[in-house]
């Protein structure tokens, strides 16, 4: 039996109980389309890991006090300072301090976050201005009321006209501070709970006095001299702290690196994405056994008919190849199917705010097992018409 007239069959019986081969393919359909929507997810979410990253230095260190016990003496400039000067691992060092305060123009208030921060911060965390300038020492040492807005702040407050407001006044926990800048959108927290996007910075020595107060406590943004230096820059750092804070027992400090925290993102993203092709698999595999369930009902349908093949001579191997072949194509074009609804599936995606990145390696996992697993839930139904007793077949009723 040629090849041909084997497909020419095959598509015959499909097409003779399209129905039934639809319901069937139903399982792969979805499985497919899936599998091809979580790679597309897991690709978005890695992308926009690397995004939020890209502007920090995998050599940043972050010290900041420890949690959940009494402090007694908390990080300060002279923390920072000493580190510049006594850690040969590291390139700079900026201490900042953080909080919530009421943020207002004129009728438009908004509760955002406030930074107090020195002119390196700048540099440490790779902020670019889009208009006016960033803070400089003079601010800090004349403890100037000024602030740099963030770019959606900036957005609320001003209520979208942002052309013109260097030089305008703001309200910050009802004290007047002048706009010098708006910072280019970051659209990350770069390592705080709250936006930069939505705070406001203004100088260290304004933001202890004026508005968040001495309670606060601040952290230090250090950067090593090289990715290679990070581990010896965690060991002066600590030994430095130490000594200033005049520690006997345990630290109460904390050191975090932005290479772990790099890492950690990327691996949940992974491991998000292996869960959710997981659950993909999962419905293939509950599909497989449908299309596994389908071809033992076909082949009892058709007993009589494998009967007259095995008796004009067809050998054993034709009618398995049948039979899988048949298993096989609903499988493909289910997955086929799948793969088109997929594909036009991931710009939808973009409306539920999911970042998804199609990819040919995802088209190509959800055929592959789309294919996979026709063969093998194909292949037990095939092998029972291949090894029926041709006798029997045609005795069958």
């Amino acid at each position: 039996m040629k090849f041909e007239e084997l497909l020419k069959m095959v598509f015959i019986n499909i097409w003779a109980n399209k129905f039934r081969a639809f319901l069937t393919m139903l399982g792969i359909i979805v499985g497919t389309a899936t599998i091809i929507l979580v790679v597309a997810v897991g690709k978005g979410g890695q992308a926009e890991v690397k995004e939020q990253f890209a502007r920090l230095n995998v050599g940043t260190l972050y010290v900041m006090s420890a949690q959940g016990q009494s402090v007694k003496t908390k990080l300060n400039p002279d923390d920072a300072q000493a580190i510049m000067e006594r850690a040969p691992s590291v390139s700079l060092a900026s201490p900042s301090i953080s909080g919530k305060a009421q943020i207002g123009y004129q009728d438009v208030s908004y509760q955002g976050g406030v930074s107090g921060v020195l002119p390196d911060y700048q540099l440490l965390t790779n902020l670019e201005v889009r208009e006016g300038r960033f803070i400089d020492g003079e601010d800090d040492t004349k403890r100037n009321r000024v602030a740099v807005i963030g770019s959606d702040l900036a957005e609320i407050l001003f209520e979208g006209e942002t052309d013109s407001v260097i030089g305008k006044v703001i309200n910050v926990n009802k004290r007047r501070f002048e706009v010098i800048g708006i910072l280019e959108r970051l659209g990350d927290s770069m390592g705080g709970d709250t936006s930069i996007d939505e705070s406001i910075l203004v100088p260290y020595t304004v933001a202890e006095k004026y508005v968040l107060g001495s309670n606060v406590r601040p952290r230090i943004i250090v950067l090593a001299k090289d990715i290679n230096s990070v581990p010896a820059a965690m060991r002066e750092i600590a030994g430095i702290i130490r000594e200033t804070h005049r520690l006997k027992g345990a630290d109460d400090f904390m050191i975090r690196d932005a290479g772990s925290r790099l890492s950690a993102a990327q691996d949940s993203a992974k491991t998000m994405s292996v869960l959710l092709i997981a659950v993909a698999v999962i419905v293939l595999i509950v599909g497989g056994i449908g299309i596994m369930n389908v071809m033992f009902v076909s082949v009892n349908e058709r007993t009589r008919e494998i009967g007259i093949l095995k008796a004009i001579g067809t050998r054993r191997k034709y009618i398995l190849l049948q039979f899988l072949l048949e298993a096989v194509s609903i499988s493909l074009i289910g997955g086929l199917i799948g793969t088109v609804l997929g594909i036009f599936a991931v710009p939808l995606l973009k409306y539920l705010d999911i970042a998804a990145i199609p990819s040919f390696s995802g088209i190509s996992l959800g055929l592959l097992f789309s294919a996979f697993t026709g063969t093998f839930f194909g292949y037990n139904p095939a092998k029972k018409a291949s090894h029926l007793s041709p006798l029997e077949a045609l005795r069958y009723e």
